[in-house]
């Protein structure tokens, strides 16, 4: 047992487990933060930890989090911080933030074009101060004291000088923080204030330059919850088997003078990304290629300092007091150049390690590790010997010096748990390379393990995944560890060794260079040195020795850039010709390009004439009519189901984003949409981008452009991200300023390309201007731009998924799932083929898989790599794969004996390439996809098969395309035409520019460029030759990407070549899969296998590949005479699992093939030969032994088929095959516990790294949300990330409101357009038509009714059609119209008075009995400037209007209780007034007591311009949404007092949505009341104000007439206004013309309110607005007829006219008919009309009548409300005045017979207008004396109602009037005794006959006090 340092470190300390997990828990609901601040790691990691010698006096904090929680960790673990206690500033200095204590301006933005005098040595710096953080206070300090270029030689101390009041000498950097006023809580530090160098521009300007780079502060994590977490030091496995007992606690340090976790350097100091195995280079602020061995940290779980190792003596954190500058430390470091760039790349970096992410990783840049002890020194010629460099990983303890030949080694510091990698090496393959995600994992589970025990004590709710362990087990020593390791390794067959030294790992590293030279190392790997004595902590470290390991792991720390300059530098330099003269020597015929060219001598003429022949054969049938390949179709543009879903699901978005309540967009103040498509900069991916928009259609939608739409045009809604994209977005930025009223969306499709940060992209990375998308969808004008969307579109959106990102987890939308518990939920007649797909078709019990690799390929590369140790692996991959090409090319022309240099992969690819035209009438053929990211290796490969292709003459037969992402497509003239004719395209200039339109032609596309750039490849791609992408990028991303080349949708029907493919494998005896014929369906077979279960349809995968490739390699087989060798002996050992898994099926194949094929030899001529390939070797996507030639096999029932089919078809109908390394393919095909491939688990981009070790690992089973949320909480930027900076902006918040990710799919446009491209255009689409509809609403459009009933006087007009107002005198003398003429009145009884009834007759012929309940009609009109709106509108404008202020606080209001008495109630009525605090000035209060008196009123005579007289009052239920409130753009922003007329109940949620309005609300008696019980309050309570402010200003000398009378009562529906223009200007009098406009609701009732003599009328009106409008209708200006909706109601004239309170229909024609029967005037405008919103909810319709006793909802008829007193009938929950007047409504003729369709003999109703329904007609009159009623002389009525009839009604008074004989009487009191009274107080019974069963009431309960009826018949 080791006991060095503080052996607890590490442990769980159980005593305060539970404090620690209350005090996380209660962050974590405090904390904004994604991520939660680990509970063991507070535990675990509370041992003290120190920092090495280099780290002192310079270490860099890059956050105040971070180093508070240090301070809090430094603590008592009771005790809280210390805060950090000023000095309080001297008397009367300024105190000021960004102004020195002189009261100098110190900040950037003010001093910055000021000459400021920089003393020499010194440098104008930037410190941030916590209080100003939108500012850089500008300093000046001696460079002496700042870090150099590596963040290192920073002297301890500061010296610095002021700007502002030019004070020197400053020594503290504590004295000079007091004095530029940064006001510190915590220990002022250089490194965490002193942010960025300041430079000056081009104008001279002081700016913001580079950050300074204080060691390790660029390279951290900026998250306080991980730092310390990520420090952890795991403990050793347990026994493993191995020894009988293992270590519940961690290994003890290395360094006895300090405590355990010293190793895992400084918690807080630096966090390095695991994005590698084992090492991660990067250059030029890109981060290698992650697929090194152990990468630094082990994400974080064990995490060296950026500088690298630490000596053993280094000091301690400052709070330690025992440590002396002086102790013997070692501080020297030192640099490996590895080749002459590596200095220039420094310093193209800008001179700072800060454009490096992964600073501790060595190579070509530095290395950071340092020396100590004896030297070691490296053989001379070591390379030479080895054929590799070995790679040396630091592991615990002193490293010793290198000197010598250091270019042949390659060091890196790691810390690394020594056991467990040990363990994990041993079972590593000769082909593995070791992963990061692998041993981070174990360490996991050992960390987990170990500790569960105790952790379970504690959190025994919480189900544990992993088996109870046995009791504490004993930790390994010092002494057991060299004998565990060795036994670990026995089993290993030497791959690792294990070097045990006894002094220092000198002695080791010395021995392993001597076993290296001695040849003796040559089977091993790994070397593993440890040195490990009894008074000394352990020294190790481990090196890879494996040439390939080697190999991979040197090459992976290249970055993108520096890869392709090596490769380029080897291609220049000549260094690959050696590779060259090799190839040559393995052809035993001698070289191949001799062979080549003999060939083409003695062919020449014979195969240029057949084979043209055979090409030029299409052109030929064509023009003879006969037979022509049909398969080609253009589709047309449609939408389909799933983008239709997707472009729904980002409008929901966008409505969410506009409904919330942050104001941050407002969709109702846009008028139209534009965009701007930023596409990468490929020229292909920007063609492919305007195809899609030119055939979308959607540029003449959105109203963007006119019918003839030129490329041009269209041109400029795509921008490419190049060197000029910044002009055509300033013109885009421009337009978005100048068009406030358009929405325009910023489109960033291939969303995951070009992430680098504006800051890092000054440094030249690569050719390409890196860093345009930061610089322009990041700028400050797209933030806070209110009319700017922007909507990141990609298929790999991690990056974009980090705790930094801009976009909210609610703005994410993610392309549906097809299937839902195995429901089809798009009814999609594709399918895709994605990732998965590709890895399910490579398990067992699946045809042949569709993902392969090339064993041959990878032992040839493999042995070349250990012949040519110094050519990078990608020139030797390339060289053998074109090779291996170019040998195929030969076989399938004839020269059968190439096929030995080439593998059967290849050879596959090549027949099927040069058959496919051969095979289809019309010459279609397919497209093989060659990958080759590096561009110079792009070309050379294009210059050699190109000429190979021409020497053996097959330029005609297939097409080489070198694709290069920065320029356009080149191709033949010959295979243009060819594709003018399939396409029937006729323009002579026409050139493809998209590889969508290369479809069909059969060709090889070289596909260049370090990542594809989101082009898209046609349906013809049938080979995806992946074979040399770089497969050391291995990061999810990268690997994801290049597999979406392959991804593809298919077709979903099944094809005839079923059979045949199932025939081939039924006659083996050893099939492939199961017998179940379902299994060996091809893999389109969509409509059936969709059909079955979901594990039915995951295993129905392709199979087509599989019998084609056996029957080219079967028919290959038949050729040759035995399969071909395709390699030397080595190259036959190693054989690959898929090859394993086929040779049954090959063997099965060989023996049918066989049977049913006459043997072809090999003594066929050579020129035949040619001919006879056809048939030996067949394609591989058309059915096996299909053929033209004459010697195909003899006719068989089971292959009865056409003779020959397009290739093409067969190849859009199924997945392409894609060919990968082996190395990826090992990761992609390997899966978890879960079933997750391993790939899902790597890295998810290369510029963003792992938060934290201490995480969850992923599942299969996670949706893409929650692996976004995965992403969001578990990553974080590197500093080259765009998004690196975005939390330091002191907001809590980061999230952009307007900015929106949509991810799917890759590659799923393809023809088809089933992509993401298609969902975004049609987003734009239903977004531009959703914005034309929220500026449209639908009003009601109907003709007025009735107007064929005239009055006898109608043609006398009163008015001149021009007249402004009403002539009193002459408005008297005008009749009152008693007929209803408002269509919505359409069902209700007509009025008849006298003069009517000779042509009331009319009313039955023309009213249609199914037109009475049909739905209103309704116009869409666009909204005017002058609309009322309702909630969802919000402009800046009436935001103060509406309450809403920029703090988002709802407006502060008041609830005063306002009382008065009225006598008809019997009783005082309370209302209660909502007054918001700016709405008081409209209302008196008492002084003393703020007791609310009245409202205040104007005067008569007041004239204002910006002032409505009348209060407005809108009574409202149901619409606290949707009601039409917001008065602010209709009263054209006039002043006016508007009131909300609402129940109690509803009370609350309208105070929620209309904060700023007054609202009245009705007493609680009122909840069930209808629209008369808040008129009937309206008009008293006004009234009741009237008379108090008369009172209150006859005070003040006023008279009691001048007070205004006048109140508006609206409709909540009322949304625009409009006025009728007459013109008279004509010849004659009578001539006119008129125009209708909107005008503002403001014009409209100034203009009223200035009518002459206006108090003299009761009401005024105004028409509603039809479009059907005619001349006769507006030529009276004026008319004495009912009005509706929108009145203005005078309250003193119509004092003793009441509304009826109990009212829910026709209160309105009541009142009317009430006021002119008081003899009051009643004064229509007919130039005025309103027009009404038709809404859906709310008003009448929230009244819902159901039965009182269930509440089930149960139709119930009209005949059933009202029923017998005293039956059993069921009661119903409504109030009786409603369920009478719907059964008035429906059921009236029931009372009274005789009335319907009686229009000349209408029913008499006495003192109130009740709706009878259309067919009865009712005659009005009042029983008050001096009333005005029709003169009822003549009229012989047919019923009589009497409803709630008081004292007025008299005997008399109803003798007067005449009744037809069996005419029927309806009388209606509240109870059954007023009943009786009523009957005896009116004599009734002398007229009327009265019988017991004719009595009825509602059907309500007794407590519902229902209304009683009694019927009788006249006598």
């Amino acid at each position: 047992m080791l006991s060095m340092g503080n052996s607890y470190a590490g442990q769980l300390k159980t005593t305060r487990f539970e404090e620690v997990l209350h005090n996380s828990i209660e962050a974590s609901l405090r904390s904004n933060n994604l991520v939660p601040r680990p509970i063991f790691s507070q535990l675990y990691l509370e041992a003290e930890q120190q920092l090495s010698s280099l780290e002192a006096g310079n270490r860099a904090d890059n956050e105040e989090e971070e180093e508070e929680e240090e301070e809090e960790e430094s603590s008592e673990s009771s005790s809280p911080p210390v805060s950090y206690q000023v000095k309080p500033p001297p008397e009367g200095c300024c105190t000021t933030d960004g102004f020195c204590q002189a009261g100098k301006d110190l900040r950037l933005v003010s001093i910055s074009n000021e000459h400021i005098e920089v003393p020499s040595g010194f440098l104008l710096v930037g410190a941030k101060s916590p209080n100003l953080p939108d500012h850089l206070l500008v300093c000046a300090v001696d460079k002496r004291f700042l870090p150099d270029d590596n963040g290192r030689n920073a002297l301890l101390g500061f010296s610095g000088n002021c700007v502002g009041c030019g004070k020197k000498g400053f020594c503290y950097f504590t004295e000079f923080s007091n004095h530029i006023n940064l006001k510190l809580t915590t220990q002022p530090k250089k490194q965490k204030h002193l942010k960025y160098y300041l430079v000056r521009n081009a104008q001279g300007a002081l700016t913001k330059g580079s950050v300074i780079c204080w060691k390790g502060a660029e390279f951290r994590g900026r998250q306080s919850s991980t730092s310390t977490c990520s420090s952890t030091l795991f403990q050793l496995p347990e026994s493993s088997g191995l020894s009988g007992s293992t270590s519940s606690e961690p290994l003890p340090p290395a360094n006895p003078s300090a405590p355990a976790g010293t190793q895992q350097t400084a918690a807080a100091v630096d966090h390095i990304p695991s994005t590698a195995a084992f090492s991660s280079a990067v250059y030029n602020g890109k981060e290698s290629p992650k697929q090194q061995l152990m990468k630094n940290n082990l994400s974080a779980l064990t995490r060296p300092s950026v500088l690298g190792t630490l000596t053993n003596s280094g000091p301690p954190k400052k709070r330690h007091k025992g440590w002396s500058p002086e102790s013997p430390s070692s501080t020297e470091t030192w640099n490996l150049q590895l080749n002459p760039q590596a200095s220039n790349r420094i310093k193209n970096d800008g001179g700072s390690l800060s454009s490096l992410p992964n600073s501790a990783v060595v190579g070509p840049a530095s290395s950071p590790m340092v020396g100590s002890g004896e030297p070691v020194s490296v053989p001379d010629n070591l390379l030479k010997i080895c054929k590799a460099k070995p790679v040396i990983f630091k592991g615990h303890g002193n490293f010793p010096y290198l000197c010598g030949n250091i270019n042949d080694v390659i060091p890196i510091s790691e810390e690394m748990q020594l056991l467990l990698t040990v363990y994990y090496l041993v079972q590593l393959a000769a082909d593995q390379v070791p992963l990061i995600e692998d041993l981070e994992q174990i360490f996991m589970r050992s960390w987990r393990e170990s500790h569960l025990s105790e952790i379970r004590q504690y959190q025994q709710a919480v189900p544990q995944a992993f088996p109870q362990l046995p009791s504490p087990i004993t930790p390994v020593t010092s002494a057991q560890l060299p004998w565990l390791a060795g036994l670990a390794a026995s089993s290993c067959n030497d791959s690792v060794h294990i070097i045990e030294c006894s002094y220092s790992l000198a002695e080791g590293l010395s021995e392993m260079f001597k076993l290296l030279i001695e040849g003796k190392l040559i089977k091993t790997n790994y070397v593993v040195i440890i040195c490990a004595s009894r008074n000394r902590a352990i020294d190790s470290c481990i090196v890879i020795t494996g040439k390939y390991q080697a190999r991979v792991l040197s090459e992976s720390m290249l970055s993108p850039s520096d890869y392709q300059k090596e490769v380029n530098y080897q291609l220049v330099t000549g260094k690959v010709e050696t590779l060259g003269s090799f190839f040559s020597t393995l052809c035993p015929e001698g070289d191949i390009d001799l062979l080549l060219e003999k060939f083409y001598q003695e062919n020449q003429g014979h195969i240029s004439s057949s084979l043209s022949a055979s090409v030029n054969k299409p052109t030929a049938v064509n023009g003879a009519g006969t037979a022509v390949c049909t398969s080609y179709e253009i589709e047309r543009h449609q939408i389909r189901p799933f983008q239709l879903a997707v472009a729904q699901k980002l409008l929901s978005h966008i409505c969410s984003i506009a409904d919330s309540s942050t104001q941050n967009l407002d969709l109702g103040s846009f008028e139209k949409i534009d965009f701007l498509i930023c596409v990468p900069p490929s020229e292909v991916t920007y063609q492919q981008t305007l195809f899609h928009l030119w055939h979308s259609g959607i540029l003449l939608e959105l109203g963007l452009e006119k019918e003839h739409l030129t490329k041009q045009r269209v041109e400029q809604y795509v921008m490419k991200l190049d060197a000029e994209a910044q002009i055509k977005f300033k013109i885009f930025l421009q337009n978005s300023m100048q068009n406030p009223h358009t929405l325009f969306v910023l489109i960033h499709d291939h969303a995951h390309w070009d992430l680098m940060s504006a800051m890092h992209s000054l440094y030249p990375q690569t050719e390409l201007p890196s860093g345009l998308v930061d610089r322009l969808l990041n700028c400050r004008e797209v933030k806070e731009a209110p009319n700017i969307v922007t909507l990141h579109v990609t298929s790999f959106p991690y990056a974009l998924q980090t705790q930094h990102t801009h976009i909210s987890p609610y703005n994410e939308i993610h392309w549906p799932s097809s299937y839902s518990n195995g429901v089809d939920l798009y009814h999609e007649n594709k399918k895709y083929f994605g990732l998965s797909e590709f890895i399910e078709s490579t398990l067992s019990g699946h045809s042949i898989p569709l993902l392969r690799y090339d064993s041959s390929f990878e032992a040839m590369v493999m042995a070349l790599g250990k012949r040519f140790p110094r050519l990078h692996s990608a020139v030797i991959r390339t060289f053998v794969l074109i090779q291996h090409y170019s040998a195929a090319m030969m076989a399938v022309c004839g020269l059968s004996q190439m096929k030995n240099y080439t593998s059967v992969e290849t050879l596959e690819i090549t027949q099927n390439l040069i058959n496919s035209s051969r095979q289809c009438p019309s010459g279609h053929g397919l497209m093989v996809v060659l990958r080759i990211p590096c561009i110079p290796l792009a070309a050379v490969a294009y210059e050699r098969l190109y000429n190979v292709r021409e020497r053996l003459a097959l330029e005609d037969n297939f097409e080489i395309i070198l694709g290069n992402p920065n320029s356009g497509i080149t191709i033949g003239k010959h295979f243009v035409e060819q594709l003018k004719i399939w396409q029937k395209i006729e323009d002579v200039d026409w050139r493809p520019q998209t590889y969508l339109e290369l479809e069909g032609l059969p060709c090889i596309l070289i596909f260049s460029g370090m990542d594809p750039q989101g082009e898209s490849l046609p349906r013809s791609l049938r080979y995806c030759d992946l074979r040399l992408i770089n497969s050391s990028s291995l990061v999810r991303t990268s690997l994801e990407q290049e597999l979406g080349l392959a991804a593809y949708f298919v077709s979903s029907e099944l094809h005839t070549e079923k059979a045949v493919v199932n025939d081939v494998l039924e006659s083996d005896p050893e099939k492939l899969s199961s017998t179940d014929n379902e299994d060996e369906e091809i893999v389109t077979e969509g409509s059936a296998s969709e059909k079955r279960s979901p594990m039915k349809r995951e295993r129905s995968r392709s199979h087509d590949s599989a019998s084609s490739s056996l029957s080219s390699k079967a028919s290959t087989f038949c050729t040759e005479s035995s399969p071909p060798q395709v390699l030397s002996n080595s190259t036959e050992e190693t054989t690959n699992n898929y090859e394993r898994q086929k040779q049954k099926v090959d063997k099965g194949a060989q023996t049918t093939v066989s049977k049913h094929l006459p043997p072809v030899t090999e003594q066929l001529d050579m020129k035949q030969n040619i001919r006879s390939t056809q048939v030996s070797i067949t394609s591989s996507s058309s059915p096996p032994f299909s053929s033209s030639s004459s010697s195909s096999a003899p006719a068989h029932n089971s292959f009865i088929l056409q003779t020959s089919q397009c290739s093409m078809t067969k190849a859009s109908k199924q997945p392409p095959i894609v060919f990968l390394p082996k190395l990826v393919y090992d990761i992609i095909t390997s899966t978890d516990s879960s079933g997750l491939p391993k790939s899902s688990s790597l890295l998810p981009y290369h510029s963003v790294m792992w938060a934290s070790s201490f995480r969850p690992l992923m599942s299969k089973m996670m949706t893409c949300t929650e692996q976004s949320l995965y992403y969001r909480q578990w990553t974080v930027p590197k500093p080259i990330h765009m998004d690196y900076n975005n939390r330091s902006e002191g907001r809590m918040d980061t999230f952009h409101p307007r900015r929106l990710l949509l991810s799917g799919p890759p590659q799923v446009c393809k023809k088809n357009k089933i992509g993401k491209t298609g969902a975004y255009l049609q987003f734009l689409s239903i977004l531009s038509r959703m914005l034309i509809r929220l500026t449209e609403v639908d009003v009601y459009d109907e003709e007025e009714i009735n107007i064929n009933i005239k009055e006898e006087e109608a043609d006398q007009y009163y008015h001149q059609p021009g007249d402004m107002w009403p002539d009193l005198e002459s408005f008297k003398k005008m009749p009152f119209d008693y007929t209803i003429h408002d269509p919505k009145y359409e069902d209700a009884s007509l009025i008849c008075s006298k003069i009517q009834t000779t042509n009331s007759e009319d009313k039955s012929k023309s009213r249609r009995q199914e037109d009475m309940y049909t739905c209103r009609q309704t116009t869409r009109m666009r909204l005017s400037k002058y609309a009322a709106y309702n909630t969802y509108h919000h402009c800046e404008q009436c935001h103060q209007y509406m309450g809403f202020n920029p703090r988002y606080q709802i407006y502060e209001s008041t609830l005063h209780a306002f009382a008065f008495s009225y006598s008809m109630l019997g009783e005082e009525i309370q209302l209660h007034f909502i007054i918001p605090k700016s709405k008081e000035h409209h209302f008196v209060f008492s002084q003393p007591g703020r007791q609310l008196e009245s409202m205040r009123l104007p005067l008569v005579t007041d004239k204002s311009e910006d002032y409505i007289k009348s209060p407005t009052f809108t009574p409202t239920t149901g619409r606290h949404e949707h009601g039409l409130f917001n008065l602010y753009h209709a009263m054209d922003g006039a002043s006016h007092l508007h009131v909300l007329v609402v129940k109690e109940y509803e009370m609350a949620i309208y105070k929620k949505y209309w904060p700023n309005h007054i609202m009245l609300v009705l007493p609680s008696i009122f909840n069930s009341a209808g629209v008369g019980a808040a008129h009937f309050l309206i008009k008293e309570l006004s009234y009741h104000n009237l008379e108090l402010e008369r009172n209150r200003q006859e005070e003040l000398g006023i008279k009691p007439q001048d007070i205004w009378p006048f109140i508006v009562i609206s409709d909540d529906s009322c949304v625009m206004w409009n006025a009728v223009e007459v013109d008279c200007s004509g010849d004659r009098k009578s001539d006119y013309t008129w125009t209708e406009r909107n005008v503002s609701l403001k014009q409209i009732l100034q203009h009223i309110e200035a009518t002459p003599n206006v108090t003299h009328y009761a009401l005024i009106g105004m028409r509603k607005w039809s479009s059907k409008t005619n001349s006769a209708e507006i030529k009276e200006p004026f008319s004495c007829c009912h009005v509706h909706d929108f009145i203005m109601l005078n309250v003193d004239l119509t004092q003793n006219v009441q509304y009826n309170q109990n009212r829910f229909t026709c209160d309105d024609v009541d009142f009317n008919l009430r006021v002119h029967s008081a003899g009051l005037l009643i004064c229509r405008f007919n130039h005025f009309n309103v027009m009404k919103k038709q809404i859906a909810v709310g008003g009448q319709r929230s009244f819902h009548i159901k039965s009182k006793v269930s509440d089930t909802p149960v139709s119930i008829s009209p005949a059933q409300y009202i029923c017998a007193p005293d039956s059993k009938h069921t009661f119903l929950a409504a109030p009786a005045q409603l369920l009478l007047e719907k059964y008035l409504q429906y059921h009236s003729h029931r009372f009274f017979p005789l009335s319907l369709k009686n229009y000349s003999h209408p029913v008499l109703s006495v003192d109130c207008y009740l709706n009878l329904g259309p067919q009865i007609a009712v005659c009005y009159v009042s029983s008050r004396p001096h009333s005005l009623n029709i003169s009822s002389s003549g009229l012989t009525f047919s019923g009589l109602l009497l409803y709630l009839c008081d004292s007025f009604v008299v005997a008399s008074f109803l003798k007067k009037f005449h009744f037809l004989k069996g005419a029927t009487l309806c009388v209606i009191c509240q109870d059954r005794n007023s009943l009786r009274q009523t009957v005896v107080r009116l004599e009734l019974e002398d007229e009327w006959q009265f019988r017991l069963r004719d009595e009825f009431q509602t059907a309500n309960a007794k407590e519902d006090r229902p209304l009683f009826f009694l019927t009788g018949r006249h006598i």
